[in-house]
């Protein structure tokens, strides 16, 4: 199982004024995932763009961190001549499953842009933008990301 990561709106409320405001929610994500070990970690925020992989695990726990294992490509990099601009972080995550010879596994993306995604994505575990994780959603998160048998 894979969980693709947005961080704006997600981790914290997509606009902070105060960086000490900035992953407040982390420690609820992280409950959530030491509940499920088997679950690696991509980084589909914009966050990528702007810092390295080490230095976005070293925004999470000891524990946490080497579960993150990659991060997605940048839309400029996927686009194809047919595409339309539309379903961006969507498209972002399929390239990187296909990229990574992992197209048929069963993933979950958390982030607060629903319109990043087809509608009524199957996939996608939506957050409040202006409060980002909360109570209710980690609960739909933990039942989500548990393996289906």
């Amino acid at each position: 199982m894979l969980l693709f990561l947005d961080i704006d709106g997600v981790l914290h409320p997509h606009v902070v004024y105060d960086q000490g405001l900035l992953l407040t929610h982390r420690p609820a994500l992280e409950a959530v995932l030491r509940a499920l070990p088997v679950v690696d970690i991509v980084i589909s925020s914009t966050w990528r763009t702007t810092r390295t992989l080490a230095e976005l695990r070293a925004l999470f726990s000891e524990d946490i961190a080497p579960r993150i294992v990659s991060v997605t490509p940048q839309w400029t990099e996927v686009q194809g001549d047919d595409s339309w601009g539309t379903y961006v972080r969507q498209s972002e995550i399929e390239a990187w499953l296909r990229a990574n010879g992992r197209p048929w596994e069963e993933w979950v993306a958390l982030d607060d842009q629903p319109a990043l995604f087809r509608p009524f994505c199957k996939n996608l575990v939506r957050t409040c933008a202006e409060t980002g994780l909360d109570e209710a959603t980690c609960v739909t998160l933990l039942e989500r990301l548990k393996p289906q048998n």
